[in-house]
């Protein structure tokens, strides 16, 4: 496993816990020391199961899978270091940190022929996917356009880890790859065409963009239009807490920062609305654990889960042309980005 500090930990104490009579961490990287030995400890690994470096722990630990648990800059080099030795691969999203390094890494795994899934653990939380079941079954019939909003209080530099209030894009990067990513879920078929702004307000205790605005319109003739804002003073949706709402033909579904999915319907003859709660569906592994359990049977024979990087390289197109769309203040066609990519 590369990375230990950070998210990686949960990985460690949350996630992994739960398939120790599937999955063995047999190695260990991360560039902190004192991190790294504080982990290795708590999996009782030998201390030539620790590694500072990457491409050590490549050339001497023999393993069926590895997992990149990194900031999104590092995702590429450990990928194609994994490839290189025929390794399957279990990564964070996003994919990589530019568009360059996202084609680069999904060239490298199909030019290997490993087997890569990318984490988008918000599509397997019971929330949404209750939510994504309503408009799955067509019980309001059929889907118009959703509507997608993240705000959250960061006003404090560093409320949202030092890092992300140095570096460029952080709401995208950082943030809506795990909304657009599950806008595209919710609608059930790839990104067509994006456009929008980013930007970072005066006040903004970020270096760089930190607030956004977009609209997409999917394969199928579906819209879809994303509201994020790390400076949020008012009603809040941050993670786990994201706001969600879907027009459809006979109603709409609702998810608010309650956590709790409604149906509303109008009666077009007396106009009285007809709110219902909708009952939570909890898949059997939620959120990470779904992804990491659909992994460990896909490179066990079994079926491919839904977020391998051939299917994941769309949500991170979208990002990245959200990027140039607000650049170059025009409509950018996403899917002509994936083809170029994949083709």
């Amino acid at each position: 496993m590369i990375g230990a500090g950070g998210m990686a930990g949960g990985w460690l104490h949350r996630f992994y816990p739960s398939f120790v009579d599937r999955a063995e961490i047999v190695a260990l990287v991360d560039i902190d020391r004192k991190v790294l030995n504080t982990q290795a400890d708590f999996l009782g690994l030998a201390k030539e199961a620790r590694f500072t470096d990457f491409r050590q722990a490549f050339a001497r630990v023999e393993a069926d899978y590895c997992t990149v648990v990194t900031p999104p800059w590092v995702h590429r080099a450990c990928i194609e270091a994994a490839c290189r030795r025929g390794m399957d691969i279990l990564t964070e999203k996003p994919i990589a940190d530019s568009w360059k390094d996202v084609v680069a890494s999904y060239r490298a795994v199909k030019k290997a022929g490993v087997k890569c899934t990318v984490i988008q653990n918000y599509r397997y939380n019971p929330p949404t996917y209750t939510f994504r079941e309503v408009l799955r079954s067509q019980r309001l019939g059929r889907l118009n356009y959703i509507m997608g909003r993240f705000q959250a209080d960061y006003r404090g530099r560093g409320a949202w880890g030092a890092f992300r209030h140095e570096m460029p894009h952080a709401l995208l990067v950082e943030g809506a790859i795990h909304h657009f990513d599950m806008l595209r879920n919710l609608a059930g078929s790839p990104c067509a065409q994006i456009s929008g702004h980013e930007w970072n307000p005066q006040w903004s205790s970020f270096k760089g963009e930190s607030s956004a605005s977009y609209v997409m319109k999917m394969d199928g003739g579906v819209v879809a239009h994303y509201e994020g804002d790390c400076n949020g003073a008012g009603h809040q949706n941050n993670w786990h807490r994201e706001y969600y709402r879907a027009s459809c033909e006979r109603g709409e579904v609702v998810l608010d920062n309650e956590q709790i999915v409604y149906t509303v319907v109008r009666d077009n003859k007396t106009g009285a609305l007809t709110r219902a709660e909708v009952p939570q569906i909890s898949p059997d592994y939620k959120g990470h654990e779904y992804v990491i359990d659909a992994h460990l049977k896909w490179i066990s024979g079994g079926a491919k889960p839904e977020t391998t990087i051939e299917d994941n390289i769309r949500s991170n197109a979208m990002m990245f042309a959200a990027i140039e769309a607000s650049a170059k203040g025009k409509t950018i066609d996403v899917g002509a980005m994936v083809k170029k990519a994949t083709g």
